[in-house]
């Protein structure tokens, strides 16, 4: 069996998502797994070169799970003799040009979202890459989450019969910072700094409706900011100046109707953070991060309103679970898989540059609608 190294240039890693997600569970695991097999007898073996800003922190980090290949330069990295792919997990802002730098180094690219700061530049990434010939691809990772794999398999199996209606909720308190510590970095609180929920999270509901459901074809959007000051890592005051919560309502392809309230500032009463019901006229599903029950329209019980008696029917106990049917692999590694082997083998592969624009494009909509308090179409992008 014979081993092909292929370096990855991974920038951001010192971050909380760019370091457990991306470099533990997905690029250390491929390793610890003995490398990704490739058929034939090869295996292919990711090295990864991380560089960051803080020496300190990213020789640290290497020394931790023992890499080699560590720098603060970035054309040092991409200089690299082994490196062929370019990752970014760095700040929305840091993105744009550390892409176009890899690109004209002739690096594969592969970036977590937003994958810039308008649809414009975002669309310009895709096309550079296209004009450069190389491979790229764009974070779609909750494509790949066990709870929504099991409700993709029932739309694909047409159990829903017509689609009518999805409905999302996500989200979870995240602490001010005074009494007790954020959950997420106070840059996420300030629009100077990229922060925001619609920037934040339209673009995940962009890939996930369409890669389940149907295309977008139109947006409505309310913000707010629920909680206007928050207490820094330093323990600084802060005022913030980014939306914490967005209401997006969707008009789908095929007249289907979607809403999805996101939102750092509600308390969870769900089975799981995120939970998307979908409602057709053969039945319905609700899944989660891990899970997805359904109700067929045969056992679907028939409900009468009665305010004067107290309910008596236990209404999640009425549906059914889907079964696993398959080990499910950490979703964020499923796509890392899935795009080196793109890039070593040329195997089919959807979510690029061009997909990511569009998730861009969401929440640019998505923000302009919110402003001027009024439905905007979403067309159809092309480079």
């Amino acid at each position: 069996m014979s081993r092909r190294v292929i370096g990855v240039v991974m920038n951001g890693v010192t971050g909380r998502m760019g370091y457990r997600q991306h470099l533990v569970r997905s690029i250390l695991a491929i390793r610890e797994q003995g490398g990704l097999a490739l058929g034939d007898g090869e295996v292919l073996w990711p090295e990864p070169i991380l560089v960051g800003r803080s020496e300190r922190r990213i020789k640290r980090l290497a020394d931790r799970h023992g890499l080699a290949h560590w720098t603060t330069s970035l054309d040092e990295a991409l200089a690299h003799p082994l490196a062929e792919i370019y990752f970014d997990a760095q700040v929305t802002q840091a993105r744009e040009p550390a892409i176009r730098k890899a690109i004209a180094a002739g690096k594969h690219i592969y970036t977590e979202k937003p994958t810039a700061e308008s649809v414009e530049a975002a669309l310009e990434l895709a096309r550079l890459a296209r004009a450069a010939g190389v491979r790229n691809g764009a974070v779609q990772d909750k494509l790949f989450l066990p709870g929504l794999l099991k409700l993709k398999r029932l739309v694909d199996g047409g159990f829903f019969g017509r689609i009518l209606s999805v409905r999302g909720e996500f989200g979870y308190w995240v602490f001010e910072g005074d009494w007790q510590s954020a959950q997420r970095p106070s840059w996420n609180y300030r629009a100077e700094d990229g922060g925001g929920m619609i920037l934040d999270m339209f673009p995940h509901w962009q890939y996930v409706l369409e890669g389940i459901i149907a295309p977008i074809r139109s947006v409505y959007a309310h913000t707010a900011t629920h909680i206007p000051e928050r207490v820094d890592e330093q323990g600084r005051t802060y005022r913030a100046t980014a939306d914490d919560a967005a209401y997006g309502i969707f008009e789908l392809a095929g007249g289907i109707t979607a809403q999805i309230n996101s939102s750092w500032a509600v308390r969870v009463d769900r089975d799981e953070l995120v939970e998307f019901q979908v409602d057709g006229t053969e039945g319905s599903a609700v899944a989660g991060l891990r899970n997805c029950r359904f109700q067929h329209r045969a056992a679907t019980p028939k409900p009468v309103w009665n305010p004067d008696l107290p309910v008596t029917e236990s209404f999640r106990s009425q549906w059914q679970q889907v079964p696993d049917n398959e080990e499910f692999d950490n979703g964020f590694k499923v796509q890392w898989e899935l795009f080196l082997k793109h890039v070593a083998a040329g195997s089919e592969y959807h979510w690029d540059l061009l997909a990511g624009a569009k998730g861009v494009q969401l929440a640019e909509l998505g923000l302009r609608s919110a402003a001027e308090g009024r439905r905007l179409d979403v067309p159809a992008l092309e480079i």
